[in-house]
Parts: C-alpha cells; structure tokens; sequence
C-alpha cells in the first residue's frame, strides 16, 4: 500500500518535513481555506501542489471536497453547488490528482463526545459515549421528541449524568459535539442545528441515499472524463445520530450504491475506524467484497462497547482485526498487479493518541497529533511488512 499524511495545509502544527521524515511519501490535503461549495481554482491547486512537490513529496488523496448540504438535501441553490463541484474536479483533473474522498453525513461530519479522553497509558484519546451524546441531544439541544430516539434506561442514565454536569461541563460537552460541524457553512447555533436536523429528518433516508446517487450522477461524467476516482467516507459513527438518516453505514449500503451507480469511478474510502464502531461490519469481508472500488484506506481501530459507545484506540490494538484488513488488502493490490492496473491502495495512519509530548502543544486537530500518529503509521508498516514477507517466503496464499 502507499503510505500517506494528512495535512492540513500551511497552518498545521505538523509541517510537511514532519511528514517527509515519517517515512510517507503521500500527502492527503484539502483546500481548507475555500468555503464549502466554492470553486476550486485551477491557480489554487497547483500553489498548494507545488508547495507538497517542494518538500519531496506527492499529493496523492484530495480529503475532502466538501459537499453543501444544499446538494445533500437537494434543494437551495444545489444545482449551482453542483456546476461548482464539476468545475473543480475539472481543475483537479488538469492538475493530475486522481483520488477524490467525500462524505454524504448530514449537519455534522463527525462525532465524538470527548476529545481528550485520558487513556489506561495517560496518553488521550477521542471516544464518543452514548450517556452523554443523549444527554446533550434531549436536555441541552432540546431536539424535538430526542427522548422517542433512547431507550428508558440511557435516557435515565443521561438525565442524571446531564443534572450532575457543571455549567463549563457542559459547555465543553456541546463545543466536542460540534466540532464536526462542516467549516465553510459558518456557525449553526443551536436553533440552526436543530432546523437543519430536521430538515434531513423530512428527507429520510430514502431521500438522502436517493441524494447521493443523484450527486454521483451529476458528477461522475466529469470524473471519469478527468481519470478522477470518487470514494465516499462513512457515515461517523455508523449510525443513527439526532435521528438523522444515514447513508453509508454498512456493507449493506455500499452494496446498494456501487448497483445504483456502476460506473468505475464510484468508489469507497474504507475507513476501518468508522465502519468498525458497529460490530456487525466485518472489515476483511469487506475489503475483499469491494475490493476493486476501494481507492482509499483509513486504518485506524476502536474498543467498543455494548450501548454504542466506543473509544479510539492504538491502531493494531482494538476490536478490529487489523492484520486480517491488512492482509485482504494486500490481496486486492496483488490482484491489481495481475490485471495490470497501475492504481495502489493510499493508506494514512488515521488519527492517533496525544502522546506526552504533545499534550500541552496549542494548535494540534483532534485525533491528529504527529507522534500519535507516527506510533500508529510504524505499527501499520510492521504488519505489512510481516505479511509481505510472509507470503513472498511462500508462507502466505
């Protein structure tokens, strides 16, 4: 696999020497200072190209191209949205970047509850609670009917974990849930987040899966034409959140979208953290079944628990079984080689613990520490390096 970084351009505390001397040689970026559902310039792409080719390195996955929720709920100025997305993957194209990740999440992008939960080695880590998550739903949001969502006994939980909350507690609870809110759409405050949770509730899932196929249908002539493979992030977590509907939670629904839109182009980012805080994803059965449309990887792991809830763990040391993704993995890239397509799988350490070092550090995004994440990228290589040795000495099918 081709090891990559993501970078959050010129602003991140990681700079791209850091990445260089982690041993990647990809570069996963965005665009972030561009407002969710501008244009991308063609100017713009290849300042921030030739600022990653400077370093020795390679912009491999654009993460992401960021949809407006007018195109997700279709309507609005959506098909303005839309002419703008294919001009941009127009411009990407021209610049010679191929993999293109999005997601189709509605309001929020991602969701945890804490951001700095103290690991069993002091280190933290992000996790999402299920006891907090409905006490901010039903007590501080106010969600209409929120209550009907939770069974009696979390909802008891959760009134009594939000009465004993203090007032900066609970401040902080709102500011970790938010924090997934998309950048470029400005601030909901919590009257904006309510209307837009239930205008996605209006549309239903039906509607919203309908969405994305309309998008793909929209989109996928330009990115075919430009050598552009599109590949959809999970919804996370991979289920319902405020009521939402969801759209890619389960191999069921990735089924259901690679038979609506066949086209080569309609791919998945497989990140193994999101689809893995459900129990019922099976993430080597996965990668073996969608193989050939998995264009991107995300390799992270979570230790679950039975309510829903479930904290980030070390990147080979959770509930997943890394090795077997790794190994399916493997065996679609060898897979490639035969059918001689020239595409690898990019892989990035996704996320990582706030080690020691960098817990004081100002400026670090969520999850995305360097040496956290430097831990993860050397226990991911020695894996692969394992299996790749192991089957080239015959050891392995």
């Amino acid at each position: 696999m081709l090891e990559t970084w993501r970078w959050f351009g010129p602003s991140d505390t990681v700079t791209l020497k850091h990445i260089r001397q982690s041993g990647a040689r990809g570069v996963v970026t965005s665009l972030h200072d561009v407002a969710t559902g501008d244009v991308w310039t063609l100017e713009a792409i290849e300042a921030r190209k030739a600022l990653i080719e400077a370093a020795g390195l390679r912009w491999e996955v654009v993460e992401s191209l960021p949809l407006h929720n007018d195109i997700k709920t279709r309507s609005g100025d959506y098909a303005r949205y839309i002419d703008n997305y294919r001009t941009s993957l127009r411009h990407l194209a021209e610049a010679g970047i191929e993999v293109v990740c999005y997601n189709f999440m509605p309001v929020v992008d991602w969701t945890r509850t804490s951001l700095m939960h103290p690991g069993p080695d002091e280190s933290k880590t992000l996790r999402f609670e299920m006891t907090d998550f409905a006490a901010y739903d039903v007590y501080m949001l106010e969600r209409e009917n929120a209550e009907r969502d939770y069974p009696a006994a979390l909802l008891a939980r959760a009134r009594e974990r939000f009465a004993g909350m203090s007032a900066p507690e609970r401040e902080l609870l709102e500011k970790n849930i938010i924090a997934g809110l998309p950048g470029g759409e400005g601030s909901y405050g919590r009257d904006g987040i309510r209307e837009a949770i239930a205008q996605f509730i209006r549309l239903g899932e039906t509607g919203l899966k309908q969405n994305l196929q309309a998008f793909l249908n929209d989109v996928l002539p330009v990115a075919e034409a430009g050598g552009i493979r599109l590949c959809v992030h999970p919804d996370d977590p991979p289920f319902t959140l405020f009521g939402l509907p969801r759209a890619m939670s389960t191999a069921d629904d990735a089924r259901a979208l690679f038979e609506a839109v066949p086209s080569p182009s309609n791919g998945l980012t497989l990140c193994a953290g999101s689809f893995g805080s459900r129990p019922d994803n099976n993430l080597a059965d996965m990668a073996r079944e969608f193989g050939e449309r998995i264009f991107f990887v995300h390799l992270r792991n979570v230790q679950r628990d039975a309510d829903g809830s479930f904290c980030e763990s070390g990147h080979i040391t959770g509930d997943n079984d890394m090795v077997a993704l790794i190994e399916a993995l493997l065996d679609e890239e060898a897979r490639r080689d035969r059918a001689g397509r020239r595409d690898r799988i990019p892989m990035r350490p996704d996320h990582g613990q706030l080690l020691e070092d960098e817990s004081n550090r100002p400026g670090i995004n969520p999850g995305y520490s360097y040496a956290g994440r430097l831990k993860g990228l050397a226990e991911l290589r020695g894996v692969i390096h394992a299996l790749e040795s192991l089957r080239q000495a015959g050891r392995l099918s």
